[in-house]
């Protein structure tokens, strides 16, 4: 299901391309030809179809389609005449189908239904789509159709595959470690990183066939999650799990990458000697937090993802403080000074905690009694590598705010 507008449904016919942002990109990129495709015109609510993709989802077909402001594009052919369907909005709300989304198949053969013309028995339709060739004539009826006869459809339950939404907010929290129909990693890895956090990064700061690397992988999230999403993955560990074969054994502190190479990087460092990754001898994992030695070592790793990365590319960097005997450890403040030595800040992002093992009754109970708190949250430091030539100022900002009045209600009664 894609969506246009009346300024771009021409350009979308003209070329025979439809196209989406990256907010839907996604959804976009797993097209594959000949996939069943319909238009949505957002401003008059009209449903085009039948099309069909003649290739997979690709990143700019046509770059300078729309002025650039939907490189997620997909070719696509009309089968038969375009018919418009009238009310898509109430429509799409009963078969449960959002804008620039998968439909299950069981929506799909409804929608197609609706589309069928009179002279076409139910019997020969389906056979009929999947014949049509490429290269049709495009024709819109100008009559739309109504979809009132079926004013009994209800939605349909049923699985379709899951794409995760950018998150919005600077509050990130992943109830589940994984996504979609396949597993990212292995959800009983120690420490294992929740797999929408590397999606929505490799989402807003790469584009398909960038090269990601991650020097900390531990059972292979990143790796999975790019496989999924069309990016390249170099991914390393200290002592990877005999499992994976994708995973090179080295060590964070030395990658094998030349400089300036690398789209984006992501670690999920130990942060500290509270979990036993493995038995290297030579794992960060098992310097503790409390001492200048853990974040020395860490720095070296910063200074490797700065050397690999190309200017202007982004590194995310996920890690927890440590309370432990009555001892806070701001062990994510004392990291972040490291970073800042070598990156621009991009942003910070609060990512709630699930799965760790103090999540029970017994330990909320304990925190309350003996007055501490239990870890709710990682930091994750998303941080950028200067462009050459970029200067840091120190004048202050003109910023035209936009000021609100506050509501002066006053007491009754």
């Amino acid at each position: 299901m894609f969506a246009c507008t009346n300024a771009s449904q021409g350009e979308c016919l003209e070329h025979r391309l439809f196209g989406t942002s990256k907010l839907y990109g996604a959804a976009a990129m797993k097209v594959k030809k000949g996939d069943f495709l319909f238009l949505w015109n957002l401003d008059s609510d009209f449903l085009y179809g039948v099309f069909k993709a003649v290739t997979d989802g690709k990143l700019n077909i046509i770059a300078d389609a729309w002025e650039g402001r939907y490189p997620y594009q997909v070719r696509v052919e009309p089968i038969e005449n375009i018919v418009p369907l009238k009310d898509a909005k109430k429509l799409l709300g009963k078969l449960g189908v959002g804008r620039s989304s998968p439909m299950g198949k069981n929506a799909t053969m409804t929608i197609l239904e609706l589309y069928r013309p009179a002279i076409v028995p139910m019997s020969k339709w389906y056979e009929f789509l999947t014949k049509t060739e490429e290269g049709r004539d495009l024709r819109i009826l100008s009559e739309p159709k109504s979809w009132e006869l079926f004013a009994h459809m209800k939605k349909t339950e049923e699985s379709v595959e899951e794409i995760p939404r950018l998150q919005a907010t600077t509050l990130w929290d992943f109830p589940k470690q994984t996504y979609g129909k396949t597993p990212k990693g292995d959800n009983k890895y120690a420490g294992v990183t929740p797999a929408e956090l590397i999606w929505n990064l490799v989402w807003r700061y790469t584009e398909p066939g960038d090269l990601v690397v991650d020097p900390m992988c531990g059972s292979g999230t990143t790796i999975d999650v790019c496989k999924e999403e069309g990016r390249r993955a170099i991914c390393y560990d200290i002592a990877p799990p005999s499992s994976r074969s994708d995973i090179i054994q080295n060590d964070a502190r030395k990658i094998p990458l030349s400089d300036g190479v690398v789209d984006m990087a992501f670690i999920d460092s130990p942060y500290g000697d509270n979990i036993r990754y493995n038995e290297h001898p030579d794992c960060i994992g098992k310097i503790s937090s409390e001492t200048e030695k853990f974040y020395d070592e860490l720095e070296k790793v910063i200074e490797e993802c700065h050397r690999i990365l190309k200017p202007g590319k982004v590194l995310g960097w996920l890690i927890g403080d440590q309370w432990v005997k009555k001892e806070f450890t701001p062990v994510g403040f004392l990291l972040y000074g490291r970073l800042t030595k070598y990156f621009d800040t991009v942003d910070v992002i609060c990512v709630a905690r699930r799965g760790q093992s103090s999540n029970t009754s017994i330990w909320y109970n304990r925190a309350r009694r003996f007055n501490f708190y239990l870890r709710g949250f990682k930091y994750l430091f998303i941080m950028r590598k200067t462009l050459p030539g970029a200067k840091k100022t120190e004048e202050t900002r003109i910023i035209n705010w936009t000021y609100y009045e506050r509501s002066t209600r006053k007491n009754r009664g």
